[in-house]
């Protein structure tokens, strides 16, 4: 649902699980809306699908830039975060598509989240069916109903459309933020930014709720 419909600002996330400034978007994210009356949806962007191949981090690209960027930032922010060993890095349509059982089943806002943590803090190798049924156990989610929705694709479909949505929207950065359908933000966002568009929202639903207007039951 979006924000419209439930009363709230929606605010869509558009992440994916191997990009270390979608964990460190998290923070900020949630400081920002802490006191607001928002609804967040992680919503799924693939950087390198299926055959494309995927980064090694022991290539030059992938440490030099933790060392210019991940890693100041992260200490910034007071992050714990740690370039992952795993060579190649995982695909994640997989890890996707457990997020869209995930959301089936109620876990949708704490399953993204502890993916990232699982990459970033952990070394866990989350293109892994078994590491992600781990982490669906943690949530109180069926490790084993969740095992066989991956295996047999059941949220295949589900997560294309997804997908589709993404191509919809244009993004092309990750993460992306789109606060009411309308107000955008690439990359890691100041907590500043995010709470003005926050409540640039709230505003303008106020005046639009304000406008008047005749029905059809009347005047």
């Amino acid at each position: 649902m979006t924000g419209t419909t439930t009363g709230k600002v929606g605010i869509k996330v558009w992440s994916d699980y191997v990009c270390p400034f979608c964990m460190l978007a998290e923070g900020p994210l949630h400081e920002a809306t802490r006191d607001l009356d928002v609804e967040i949806e992680w919503m799924p962007f693939e950087l390198r699908p299926h055959p494309t191949p995927t980064l090694r981090p022991e290539d030059p690209y992938l440490p030099a830039i933790w060392e210019r960027s991940v890693y100041p930032m992260a200490r910034r922010m007071g992050v714990d975060i740690t370039l992952p060993t795993i060579s190649p890095q995982p695909y994640t349509r997989l890890a996707f598509e457990g997020y869209q059982y995930a959301a089936e089943h109620g876990r949708a806002a704490e399953y993204t989240p502890r993916v990232l943590r699982a990459f970033f803090q952990e070394n866990r190798d989350i293109g892994r069916i078994e590491v992600l049924a781990d982490i669906a156990a943690e949530l109180g989610l069926d490790a084993e109903e969740f095992s066989q929705a991956l295996v047999t694709g059941s949220y295949t479909e589900t997560h294309r459309a997804a997908l589709r949505t993404a191509e919809a929207y244009r993004i092309s950065v990750a993460p992306t933020i789109i606060i009411d359908g309308r107000h955008r933000i690439e990359g890691v966002p100041a907590v500043a930014q995010i709470r003005k568009a926050v409540l640039d929202a709230q505003a303008e639903q106020a005046a639009a709720g304000d406008a008047p207007a005749c029905r059809i039951d009347g005047c």
